[in-house]
């Protein structure tokens, strides 16, 4: 443990104010911030601050009362940790409050607030926490949601972010054997679930490979794509590469391709510790010429708001600014895709989206552009498969509400498309 025992909050306080004053990813400060701390108290310091951005809407209902004005942005944040650690992970409010007062008075801007902090913190009561309502989403998301799937479905999806994510394996072998070794449950689709994991790369078959982190709606597109040995496939936008992994481990001779050389090098490592092997390019997708190709794999660049149960500071780092931009370069990434591939070969499109601009909307449009398109809705005959997720352009539709009872699973878009 590290000397300073206050020093995971502080770290959970920084990566706070990243994400709500600088509107940076936790994905794109987390491995700085966490560098300086022992392995445990890294452990507490991720922890402690995705805590804090899944319940943050009830963090704020219970410190309204209790605040007169809007205290500055550290301070308030400062408050909301310690009421996610209080009421959320149930700890000694006495330990909190003392920490937190420490963090305040250690801070010249803010030390003039530590009275502050220690008055409102000492009113905070965990009794009534549960009876609050499910965290919300921010409106700038949560209007977008509702017009496309109603109150009642936003609300369920709301309860499974509340909920959290489980940890999901793709296995490079028989997953029912895997299942049985790591005592996971086998999913209808094939993926395996664990319910308490630990540190993962302890997990038995990580060092040999046999596995690879990946949530169960994320192992689709690549079933959906059902790739044939010895066929030539593109990943195009591969990385972090879960999806590349599965193409290889079907036999395919795999192209992957990706506009970031830091994340092509995850890519790498994955395929070299899974003794799995695959063309790695770093290159825009726009720009990429290869091919042709028997099939396409094209999870493209989006909002990512179907993860937000594994990553909740998302709807807290944006406020849908870049929605347009998104939705006008996957419209391009689908029309380059179906240029390098063969005729009468197969694209999958997909998107870790909710929005419907992002997913059905885009099939739709393209279907518009390419009259030698269509979808192949007998591609979505896979096991594990509900009938019910499957939209009326021939698409699937995975949402984080389904499968309440295990656990949900990320939100997903995935078409197959093929050109004539």
């Amino acid at each position: 443990m590290t000397a300073d025992p206050t020093l995971p909050r502080k770290v959970a306080l920084d990566l706070m104010g990243d994400v709500l004053e600088h509107r940076r990813l936790l994905s794109e400060v987390l491995a700085k911030r966490l560098a300086p701390l022992a392995p445990e108290d890294r452990a507490r310091a991720q922890r402690l601050t995705l805590t804090a951005f899944r319940v943050m809407d009830r963090a704020d209902r219970v410190l309204g009362p209790h605040l007169r004005k809007r205290p500055s942005a550290r301070i308030l944040n400062l408050l909301r940790l310690s009421v996610a650690e209080i009421c959320e992970e149930g700890s000694a409010s006495h330990g909190v409050v003392n920490s937190a007062v420490t963090l305040a008075r250690a801070d010249k801007k803010t030390a003039g607030m530590a009275g502050l902090v220690n008055a409102v913190l000492r009113k905070v009561d965990p009794d009534g926490w549960n009876a609050l309502p499910v965290p919300r989403l921010p409106k700038w998301l949560r209007k977008p949601l509702t017009d496309d799937y109603g109150k009642d479905t936003v609300a369920a999806m709301e309860a499974a972010f509340y909920a959290g994510a489980p940890l999901d394996l793709t296995a490079k072998g028989d997953p029912a054997a895997l299942a049985a070794r790591l005592d996971g449950r086998l999913l209808p689709t094939g993926s395996i679930r664990l319910g308490t994991a630990g540190q993962v790369t302890s997990l038995p078959g990580y060092d040999t490979g046999d596995w690879w982190v990946q949530d169960a709606a994320a192992a689709l597109p690549a079933r959906i794509l059902d790739a044939a040995p010895g066929e030539r496939v593109l990943d195009l936008c591969a990385a972090p590469g879960g999806k590349t992994l599965q193409l290889a481990a079907a036999g395919a001779d795999v192209t992957a391709v990706d506009i970031s050389a830091s994340r092509m090098e995850r890519v790498a490592e994955n395929l070299s510790r899974t003794g799995l092997a695959a063309t790695c390019v770093t290159a825009d997708a726009l720009e990429y010429e290869g091919g042709p190709f028997d099939a396409i794999l094209l999870d493209a660049p989006c909002t990512a708001t179907g993860t937000i149960r594994r990553h909740p500071d998302l709807p807290h780092a944006k406020d849908g600014s870049d929605f347009p931009g998104l939705f006008e370069l996957q419209e391009h990434l689908i029309d380059r895709a179906l240029g390098l591939l063969k005729p009468g070969g197969r694209l999958v499109y997909c998107t870790c989206s909710l929005l419907i601009d992002e997913g059905e909307e885009q099939v739709r449009d393209a279907l518009a552009r390419h009259p030698d398109l269509s979808v192949d809705t007998a591609a979505l005959d896979r096991p594990g498969i509900d009938p019910s997720w499957r939209t009326e352009e021939g698409g699937l539709r995975l949402r984080p509400d389904y499968w309440p009872e295990i656990g949900g699973m990320d939100g997903f878009y995935i078409a197959c498309l093929v050109k004539a």
